[in-house]
C-alpha cells in the first residue's frame, strides 16, 4: 500500500470511528448493549446462515456472468472468489468503486483470464444488482404508502436514490454510445500522461496500442454479457434472491430482539441504506449503519437502541463475516498465485 492509499485508508477509518461514536452517543451505547445482550442466540445464528445464502446466491450470479465470457470456475471457487471481491469492497473506500479493480485482479488470477474480463465480470454483477434493487425500492415504498404516510425524509431518500441511479444509467448509456470514439481517442490522451506516474520505462506508442486493445476487449466482453439473454435473466434472478435473503436476514435479526418488522419496509430500506456504501469509508462502514437507523426509526416505530442493535447483528453477518471469509480467500488465492 503506497502512501496515498494508506492516507486514504486511515482517513476512512477515522471517519468510520467518528460516525459510530456519534451514532452511539445519540442513541445511547448502554441501551444498545443491553439490546444486544438480550438477543436470542439461535436467531442470531439464523441471521448469519441467511447471510451465507445471500453470499452464495451472488457468487452463483458471478459464476453465471463469467460463464457468458467463457470463463469456467467451480461453484466452490466462485463462492470464495466472490467472498474475496466483497472483502476488497469492504476494506476500500467508496465501496464497489474502490474494490472492483482488486476483485478483477483476483478473478483473473484464479481463472487465468484477462484482467479486463474479470473487471467486466465483477462490474456486471454490481450493475445487474441495481435492477432488482430499484424494483424493490419502488415496490416496497409503493406498498408502504398504502399503509402509512410517507415522511419527507423518506421521500427525499427515495428521490435521491432514483436520481443517482438515473444519472449512473445515463452515464453508462453515453459511454456505450460513444465507445468507438473512446477506444480511438482515450488511449492517445492517457498514455502520454502515465509517464508522470512513474511509468517512463514504457514506450508511449506501445502503451497507447495496448490500452486501445484492452478497451476494445472490454467493450466486446460487455456486449457478450448483454447478448446472452438466458444467462442474463438467470443472473438477475439470482440477484433478486440475494436481496431477499438479506431481507430475511434482517428480519431474523429483529426477531432475535423480540421485534417484528414488516417485510415491505425492509424491501426498500436495505437497498436504500446500501447506497451509503458510496461514502469515502471502508465499505461504507458506519455510514450504512447510520443510514439504516435513520430510515428504520420513522418507518417502524421501534426504539432507536433496538434498531441499532438489530442493524449491528445484521451488519455483522453481511459485512464482517464476508470480510473474514474473503480475507482468508484472498490470502489463500494469493499464496497459490505465488506458487
Amino acid at each position: 500500500m503506497n502512501e496515498r492509499n494508506r492516507r486514504a485508508f486511515l482517513i476512512g477509518v477515522v471517519g468510520t470511528i467518528a460516525v459510530f461514536a456519534v451514532l452511539f452517543f445519540v442513541v445511547g451505547a448502554r441501551r444498545i448493549l443491553e439490546s444486544l445482550l438480550s438477543a436470542d442466540p439461535s436467531l442470531v445464528v439464523a441471521t448469519f446462515v441467511l447471510a451465507l445464502c445471500w453470499l452464495a446466491a451472488w457468487s452463483l450470479m458471478l459464476r453465471t456472468v463469467l460463464a457468458s465470457l467463457d470463463v469456467d470456475i467451480s461453484i466452490s471457487t466462485a463462492f470464495f472468489v466472490y467472498a474475496g471481491a466483497v472483502f476488497a469492497n469492504n476494506v476500500t473506500p467508496f465501496g464497489q468503486a474502490g474494490g472492483e479493480p482488486i476483485a478483477a485482479l483476483l478473478i483473473s488470477k484464479v481463472s487465468d483470464s484477462r484482467y479486463e474480463t474479470g473487471l467486466v465480470g465483477i462490474a456486471s454483477v454490481d450493475v445487474l444488482n441495481v435492477v432488482p434493487s430499484v424494483s424493490l425500492i419502488l415496490a416496497g415504498v409503493g406498498y408502504y404508502a398504502t399503509t402509512a404516510t410517507v415522511g419527507e425524509s423518506l421521500e427525499t431518500a427515495v428521490g435521491s436514490a432514483v436520481a443517482l441511479i438515473a444519472a449512473i444509467v445515463f452515464a453508462m448509456v453515453l459511454v456505450w454510445r460513444w465507445r468507438d470514439a473512446l477506444i480511438d481517442r482515450l488511449p492517445a490522451i492517457v498514455a502520454p500522461q502515465l509517464g508522470r506516474l512513474g511509468l517512463e520505462r514504457f514506450d508511449s506508442e506501445t502503451l497507447e496500442e495496448d490500452l486501445s486493445d484492452r478497451l476494445g476487449r472490454l467493450f466486446e466482453n460487455i456486449e457478450r454479457v448483454a447478448m446472452d439473454r438466458w444467462r442474463l435473466a438467470t443472473a438477475v434472478g439470482l440477484s433478486l434472491a440475494g436481496w431477499l435473503f438479506q431481507v430475511f436476514a434482517l428480519t431474523a435479526a429483529f426477531a432475535a430482539l423480540g421485534y417484528s418488522v414488516p417485510p415491505s419496509v425492509l424491501l426498500f430500506v436495505i437497498p436504500l441504506a446500501n447506497l451509503a456504501g458510496a461514502a469515502p469509508l471502508p465499505g461504507g462502514l458506519g455510514g450504512i449503519e447510520a443510514a439504516f437507523v435513520t430510515l428504520l426509526v420513522p418507518t417502524t416505530g421501534i426504539e432507536a437502541s433496538a434498531i441499532t442493535a438489530a442493524v449491528l447483528i445484521f451488519r455483522g453477518a453481511v459485512y464482517w463475516m464476508p470480510v473474514a471469509i474473503g480475507g482468508a480467500s484472498v490470502s489463500g488465492f494469493g499464496v497459490n498465485a505465488l506458487r
